[in-house]
């Protein structure tokens, strides 16, 4: 299945079990403030404006698919930026406690402000570097066009555990950074976006460390 359009990614939102009247209104508020405020810094590139709904909100809410609504929280969204997928995310579960770390003041300044327009009350923001997040255990890791993957385990694998879900948007690139991943044993494989089929996403479960002596790949 693949989203083409505008009209498809509105009709495969208002599928999702997630939508109803306020989530609706949520969502319309996010892109509302989302143009509004790339007016005032480049938020996301101006031409993807123009196909809003399947290249941000769809795009970010694709992820929910491989999450049940009770493994989901906390959810670690590294290197937010704009609020993609940590807004969405926590837009259309907000019951689900959402942590965006993003170190660009104006970027944070954006994100704290969208939270509260939305009334996202348990989406938070660390406005911080990765590095200097404290480390605790997440039930779900996300990043997207954050680092290319081995440098985001480097960075992040501190928080995962044998229950946390990876989910990873890598574009074009998706197949074969995972080939090229070594030093890590891990459960991950690639599923095609919904909003590019020539885009992959890297899911699954990181197991640790490649011990001597194996390189390290899907066990």
């Amino acid at each position: 299945m693949t989203l083409h359009n505008e009209t498809d990614a509105r009709g495969w939102l208002e599928g999702l079990p997630e939508w109803d009247a306020l989530t609706a209104e949520r969502l319309a508020c996010l892109v509302a403030l989302l143009r509004a405020e790339n007016a005032r810094q480049n938020l996301v590139s101006a031409a993807s404006l123009e196909a809003v709904w399947l290249r941000h909100i769809a795009d970010s809410a694709q992820l929910l698919r491989h999450v049940s609504r009770e493994t989901c929280s906390p959810w670690l969204d590294m290197g937010t930026g704009a609020g993609f997928p940590g807004l969405v995310i926590a837009a259309l579960r907000p019951d689900c406690e959402v942590i965006m770390v993003e170190s660009r003041a104006r970027r944070i300044e954006w994100l704290d402000r969208a939270r509260q327009e939305l009334g996202l009350n348990r989406a938070r923001i660390e406005g911080t570097r990765l590095e200097l997040v404290p480390s605790r255990p997440v039930r779900v890791i996300s990043a997207r066009a954050f680092a290319p993957l081995a440098r985001l385990l480097d960075l992040s694998a501190r928080f995962s555990t044998a229950d946390t879900i990876w989910l990873l948007p890598k574009g074009r690139s998706a197949p074969q950074e995972l080939r090229e991943l070594t030093r890590w044993q891990h459960m991950f494989h690639v599923e095609q976006s919904l909003t590019d089929p020539e885009a992959g996403i890297i899911v699954g479960s990181l197991i640790g460390p490649a011990s001597a002596g194996t390189k390290g790949n899907r066990l």
